[in-house]
Protein backbone atom coordinates (compact mmCIF):
# COMPACT_ATOMS: atom_id res chain seq x y z
CA UNK A 1 0.00 0.00 0.00
CA UNK A 2 1.40 3.41 -0.92
CA UNK A 3 1.51 6.14 1.68
CA UNK A 4 -0.95 8.24 -0.35
CA UNK A 5 -3.72 5.67 0.11
CA UNK A 6 -3.62 5.60 3.92
CA UNK A 7 -6.99 6.41 5.48
CA UNK A 8 -7.43 6.24 9.24
CA UNK A 9 -10.24 7.21 11.59
CA UNK A 10 -11.29 7.93 15.17
CA UNK A 11 -14.73 6.73 16.21
CA UNK A 12 -15.84 7.82 19.70
CA UNK A 13 -19.18 6.91 21.22
CA UNK A 14 -21.33 9.66 22.82
CA UNK A 15 -22.11 7.48 25.83
CA UNK A 16 -19.91 9.90 27.77
CA UNK A 17 -17.26 12.58 27.42
CA UNK A 18 -13.68 12.06 26.26
CA UNK A 19 -11.24 10.95 28.97
CA UNK A 20 -7.47 10.37 29.11
CA UNK A 21 -7.77 6.92 27.57
CA UNK A 22 -9.76 8.09 24.58
CA UNK A 23 -7.39 11.05 24.16
CA UNK A 24 -4.38 8.72 23.94
CA UNK A 25 -6.15 6.64 21.31
CA UNK A 26 -7.10 9.73 19.31
CA UNK A 27 -3.52 11.07 19.48
CA UNK A 28 -1.99 7.78 18.33
CA UNK A 29 -4.51 7.34 15.54
CA UNK A 30 -4.09 10.93 14.36
CA UNK A 31 -0.29 10.92 14.40
CA UNK A 32 -0.03 7.58 12.62
CA UNK A 33 -2.31 8.84 9.85
CA UNK A 34 -0.60 12.21 9.43
CA UNK A 35 2.94 10.83 9.62
CA UNK A 36 2.09 8.37 6.85
CA UNK A 37 0.69 11.15 4.67
CA UNK A 38 -2.85 9.90 5.07
CA UNK A 39 -6.33 11.12 5.90
CA UNK A 40 -7.93 11.03 9.34
CA UNK A 41 -11.71 10.68 9.48
CA UNK A 42 -14.05 11.26 12.41
CA UNK A 43 -17.12 9.10 13.00
CA UNK A 44 -19.62 9.33 15.85
CA UNK A 45 -20.75 5.84 16.90
CA UNK A 46 -24.22 6.82 18.12
CA UNK A 47 -26.17 3.60 17.61
CA UNK A 48 -27.24 2.99 21.23
CA UNK A 49 -29.59 5.86 22.22
CA UNK A 50 -30.50 4.45 25.68
CA UNK A 51 -26.83 4.68 26.73
CA UNK A 52 -26.01 8.04 25.14
CA UNK A 53 -25.45 11.14 27.24
CA UNK A 54 -27.36 14.20 25.98
CA UNK A 55 -24.96 16.71 24.46
CA UNK A 56 -21.97 14.33 24.56
CA UNK A 57 -21.50 14.21 20.77
CA UNK A 58 -21.26 17.99 20.50
CA UNK A 59 -18.95 18.13 23.53
CA UNK A 60 -16.64 15.52 21.98
CA UNK A 61 -16.32 17.60 18.81
CA UNK A 62 -15.62 20.79 20.78
CA UNK A 63 -12.98 19.01 22.85
CA UNK A 64 -11.20 17.58 19.81
CA UNK A 65 -11.16 21.02 18.21
CA UNK A 66 -9.79 22.60 21.40
CA UNK A 67 -6.94 20.06 21.36
CA UNK A 68 -6.03 20.98 17.78
CA UNK A 69 -7.22 17.85 15.97
CA UNK A 70 -8.08 18.45 12.31
CA UNK A 71 -10.14 15.79 10.54
CA UNK A 72 -10.78 15.28 6.85
CA UNK A 73 -14.30 15.68 5.48
CA UNK A 74 -17.53 15.86 7.43
CA UNK A 75 -18.21 14.00 10.65
CA UNK A 76 -20.13 10.79 9.96
CA UNK A 77 -22.93 9.74 12.33
CA UNK A 78 -23.88 6.08 12.51
CA UNK A 79 -27.46 6.99 13.45
CA UNK A 80 -27.91 8.30 9.89
CA UNK A 81 -26.68 5.13 8.19
CA UNK A 82 -29.32 2.52 9.01
CA UNK A 83 -29.96 1.79 5.33
CA UNK A 84 -26.33 0.73 4.84
CA UNK A 85 -26.50 -1.71 7.74
CA UNK A 86 -29.82 -3.07 6.50
CA UNK A 87 -28.40 -3.68 3.03
CA UNK A 88 -25.43 -5.53 4.52
CA UNK A 89 -27.64 -7.73 6.70
CA UNK A 90 -29.88 -8.62 3.75
CA UNK A 91 -26.78 -9.63 1.79
CA UNK A 92 -25.62 -11.86 4.63
CA UNK A 93 -29.06 -13.46 4.95
CA UNK A 94 -29.27 -14.08 1.20
CA UNK A 95 -25.82 -15.71 1.17
CA UNK A 96 -26.67 -17.96 4.12
CA UNK A 97 -24.14 -16.29 6.43
CA UNK A 98 -26.79 -14.87 8.79
CA UNK A 99 -29.74 -16.52 10.51
CA UNK A 100 -32.55 -15.54 12.87
CA UNK A 101 -32.23 -16.36 16.57
CA UNK A 102 -35.06 -16.53 19.11
CA UNK A 103 -32.95 -17.17 22.21
CA UNK A 104 -33.12 -14.91 25.24
CA UNK A 105 -30.06 -14.00 27.30
CA UNK A 106 -31.35 -16.17 30.13
CA UNK A 107 -31.70 -19.19 27.83
CA UNK A 108 -28.21 -18.70 26.44
CA UNK A 109 -26.69 -18.35 29.92
CA UNK A 110 -28.36 -21.58 31.00
CA UNK A 111 -27.09 -23.59 28.02
CA UNK A 112 -23.72 -22.03 27.18
CA UNK A 113 -20.17 -22.01 28.46
CA UNK A 114 -18.17 -18.86 29.17
CA UNK A 115 -15.82 -17.80 26.38
CA UNK A 116 -13.42 -14.95 25.72
CA UNK A 117 -16.09 -12.27 25.64
CA UNK A 118 -19.21 -13.50 27.40
CA UNK A 119 -21.14 -16.70 26.74
CA UNK A 120 -20.33 -18.81 23.67
CA UNK A 121 -23.58 -19.11 21.73
CA UNK A 122 -24.46 -22.85 21.66
CA UNK A 123 -25.99 -22.76 18.16
CA UNK A 124 -29.56 -23.40 19.25
CA UNK A 125 -31.12 -21.66 16.23
CA UNK A 126 -28.48 -22.49 13.63
CA UNK A 127 -30.87 -24.75 11.73
CA UNK A 128 -33.95 -22.64 12.38
CA UNK A 129 -35.91 -21.44 15.39
CA UNK A 130 -37.83 -24.04 17.40
CA UNK A 131 -41.47 -24.54 16.39
CA UNK A 132 -43.77 -21.78 17.56
CA UNK A 133 -41.01 -19.24 18.15
CA UNK A 134 -39.93 -16.32 15.98
CA UNK A 135 -36.47 -14.84 15.60
CA UNK A 136 -35.60 -11.90 17.84
CA UNK A 137 -32.07 -11.20 16.63
CA UNK A 138 -29.81 -12.04 13.69
CA UNK A 139 -26.48 -13.83 14.07
CA UNK A 140 -23.47 -14.46 11.83
CA UNK A 141 -22.74 -18.12 11.18
CA UNK A 142 -19.04 -18.53 12.01
CA UNK A 143 -16.87 -21.24 10.52
CA UNK A 144 -14.56 -23.61 12.40
CA UNK A 145 -10.87 -22.89 12.51
CA UNK A 146 -8.44 -20.30 13.75
CA UNK A 147 -8.58 -16.61 12.90
CA UNK A 148 -5.25 -14.74 12.87
CA UNK A 149 -4.90 -10.98 13.37
CA UNK A 150 -1.48 -9.60 12.45
CA UNK A 151 -1.43 -6.46 14.53
CA UNK A 152 1.20 -3.81 13.73
CA UNK A 153 1.95 -3.22 17.42
CA UNK A 154 0.66 -6.21 19.40
CA UNK A 155 1.95 -8.85 17.00
CA UNK A 156 0.05 -12.00 16.05
CA UNK A 157 -3.27 -12.63 17.79
CA UNK A 158 -5.02 -15.98 17.31
CA UNK A 159 -8.59 -16.86 18.13
CA UNK A 160 -10.94 -19.73 17.34
CA UNK A 161 -14.28 -17.99 16.79
CA UNK A 162 -16.42 -21.11 16.85
CA UNK A 163 -14.92 -22.29 20.14
CA UNK A 164 -14.22 -18.98 21.90
CA UNK A 165 -17.10 -16.74 20.73
CA UNK A 166 -19.71 -18.68 18.76
CA UNK A 167 -22.18 -17.25 16.25
CA UNK A 168 -22.45 -13.59 17.20
CA UNK A 169 -25.17 -10.96 16.95
CA UNK A 170 -25.50 -8.59 13.98
CA UNK A 171 -28.90 -7.10 14.82
CA UNK A 172 -29.96 -7.13 18.46
CA UNK A 173 -33.33 -8.30 19.75
CA UNK A 174 -34.14 -4.71 20.78
CA UNK A 175 -33.77 -3.57 17.16
CA UNK A 176 -30.37 -1.87 17.54
CA UNK A 177 -27.49 -2.71 15.23
CA UNK A 178 -24.59 -4.57 16.78
CA UNK A 179 -21.18 -2.91 16.81
CA UNK A 180 -19.56 -5.81 14.95
CA UNK A 181 -21.67 -5.24 11.84
CA UNK A 182 -21.87 -1.44 11.90
CA UNK A 183 -18.14 -0.87 12.34
CA UNK A 184 -17.29 -3.09 9.36
CA UNK A 185 -19.90 -1.53 7.10
CA UNK A 186 -18.78 1.98 8.03
CA UNK A 187 -15.06 1.36 7.66
CA UNK A 188 -15.57 -0.34 4.30
CA UNK A 189 -17.91 2.35 2.98
CA UNK A 190 -15.56 5.13 4.11
CA UNK A 191 -12.55 3.45 2.54
CA UNK A 192 -10.65 3.09 5.82
CA UNK A 193 -7.39 1.24 5.18
CA UNK A 194 -5.74 1.34 8.62
CA UNK A 195 -7.42 1.13 12.00
CA UNK A 196 -5.56 2.40 15.07
CA UNK A 197 -7.57 1.95 18.27
CA UNK A 198 -7.37 0.67 21.85
CA UNK A 199 -6.14 -2.83 22.68
CA UNK A 200 -9.39 -3.61 24.49
CA UNK A 201 -10.93 -4.06 21.02
CA UNK A 202 -8.39 -6.64 19.88
CA UNK A 203 -10.61 -9.46 21.17
CA UNK A 204 -13.43 -8.36 18.82
CA UNK A 205 -11.23 -8.01 15.72
CA UNK A 206 -11.63 -11.66 14.56
CA UNK A 207 -15.41 -11.15 14.56
CA UNK A 208 -15.00 -8.13 12.34
CA UNK A 209 -12.69 -10.04 10.01
CA UNK A 210 -15.41 -12.70 9.75
CA UNK A 211 -17.94 -10.03 8.72
CA UNK A 212 -15.53 -8.64 6.12
CA UNK A 213 -15.06 -12.12 4.68
CA UNK A 214 -18.80 -12.90 4.64
CA UNK A 215 -19.51 -9.63 2.81
CA UNK A 216 -16.64 -10.22 0.38
CA UNK A 217 -14.85 -7.03 1.46
CA UNK A 218 -11.10 -6.43 1.86
CA UNK A 219 -10.08 -6.02 5.49
CA UNK A 220 -7.99 -3.08 6.76
CA UNK A 221 -4.77 -3.39 8.72
CA UNK A 222 -4.99 -3.12 12.52
CA UNK A 223 -2.91 -1.51 15.23
CA UNK A 224 -4.11 -1.72 18.84
CA UNK A 225 -2.61 0.84 21.20
CA UNK A 226 -2.13 0.17 24.94
CA UNK A 227 -5.12 0.97 27.12
CA UNK A 228 -4.92 3.12 30.22
CA UNK A 229 -6.10 1.57 33.47
CA UNK A 230 -6.80 2.79 36.97
CA UNK A 231 -5.03 1.47 40.07
CA UNK A 232 -7.44 -1.47 40.22
CA UNK A 233 -6.32 -2.54 36.75
CA UNK A 234 -9.64 -1.53 35.18
CA UNK A 235 -9.63 0.14 31.78
CA UNK A 236 -10.28 3.88 31.99
CA UNK A 237 -13.81 4.30 30.68
CA UNK A 238 -17.14 5.89 31.39
CA UNK A 239 -18.08 2.75 33.35
CA UNK A 240 -15.08 3.17 35.68
CA UNK A 241 -15.86 6.87 36.12
CA UNK A 242 -12.78 8.16 34.29
CA UNK A 243 -12.70 11.97 34.58
CA UNK A 244 -13.40 13.97 31.43
CA UNK A 245 -10.58 15.89 29.78
CA UNK A 246 -10.88 19.64 29.25
CA UNK A 247 -9.80 21.83 26.37
CA UNK A 248 -8.94 24.50 28.92
CA UNK A 249 -5.84 22.49 29.85
CA UNK A 250 -5.17 21.00 26.42
CA UNK A 251 -1.40 21.50 26.22
CA UNK A 252 -0.72 19.77 29.54
CA UNK A 253 -3.04 16.89 28.73
CA UNK A 254 -1.62 16.45 25.22
CA UNK A 255 1.89 16.30 26.73
CA UNK A 256 0.65 13.60 29.12
CA UNK A 257 -0.90 11.58 26.30
CA UNK A 258 2.27 11.77 24.21
CA UNK A 259 4.41 10.70 27.16
CA UNK A 260 2.16 7.73 27.87
CA UNK A 261 2.56 6.72 24.23
CA UNK A 262 6.34 6.65 24.63
CA UNK A 263 7.04 10.12 23.26
CA UNK A 264 8.22 12.61 25.91
CA UNK A 265 8.20 16.16 24.48
CA UNK A 266 11.07 18.46 25.53
CA UNK A 267 10.36 21.18 28.07
CA UNK A 268 10.66 23.94 25.47
CA UNK A 269 7.50 22.68 23.75
CA UNK A 270 5.22 24.79 25.89
CA UNK A 271 2.09 25.46 23.91
CA UNK A 272 -0.29 23.29 21.89
CA UNK A 273 1.05 24.23 18.46
CA UNK A 274 4.64 23.48 19.49
CA UNK A 275 3.63 20.12 20.94
CA UNK A 276 1.88 19.10 17.74
CA UNK A 277 4.82 20.18 15.58
CA UNK A 278 7.19 18.16 17.76
CA UNK A 279 4.86 15.13 17.78
CA UNK A 280 4.43 15.14 13.99
CA UNK A 281 8.20 15.25 13.55
CA UNK A 282 8.94 12.65 16.25
CA UNK A 283 6.15 10.06 16.05
CA UNK A 284 7.24 6.43 15.74
CA UNK A 285 5.02 3.44 16.38
CA UNK A 286 8.12 1.52 17.48
CA UNK A 287 8.36 3.78 20.55
CA UNK A 288 4.84 2.99 21.79
CA UNK A 289 4.76 0.55 24.74
CA UNK A 290 2.56 -2.53 24.54
CA UNK A 291 0.80 -1.70 27.82
CA UNK A 292 -1.54 -1.69 29.55
CA UNK A 293 -0.53 1.54 31.28
CA UNK A 294 -1.70 1.96 34.86
CA UNK A 295 -2.27 5.47 36.20
CA UNK A 296 -2.00 6.50 39.83
CA UNK A 297 -4.94 8.19 41.49
CA UNK A 298 -4.74 11.94 41.05
CA UNK A 299 -2.15 11.74 38.27
CA UNK A 300 -4.46 13.00 35.54
CA UNK A 301 -4.18 15.11 33.50
CA UNK A 302 -0.41 14.90 34.06
CA UNK A 303 1.56 11.71 33.82
CA UNK A 304 1.81 9.32 36.74
CA UNK A 305 2.38 5.62 36.13
CA UNK A 306 2.08 3.06 38.89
Amino acid sequence: MSIATYRGRFAPSPTGLLHAGSLSTAVGSYLEARCRGGQWLLRMEDLDPPREVPGAAADILRTLEAFGFEWDGEVVYQSRRHDLYGDALRQLIASGHAYACCCTRKEIAAAAQRGLDGYVYPGTCRNGCPDGRAGRAWRLRVTPGESVVRDRLQGEHRQNLARDIGDFVLLRADGFWAYQLAVVVDDAEQGVTDIVRGADLLVSTPRQLAVYAALGLPAPTYCHLPVLTNEAGEKLSKQTLAPAISGADAARQLRAALTLLGHAPPAECGDLAELWRWALASWSLASVPLGPLRLRVGSLPGVGLA
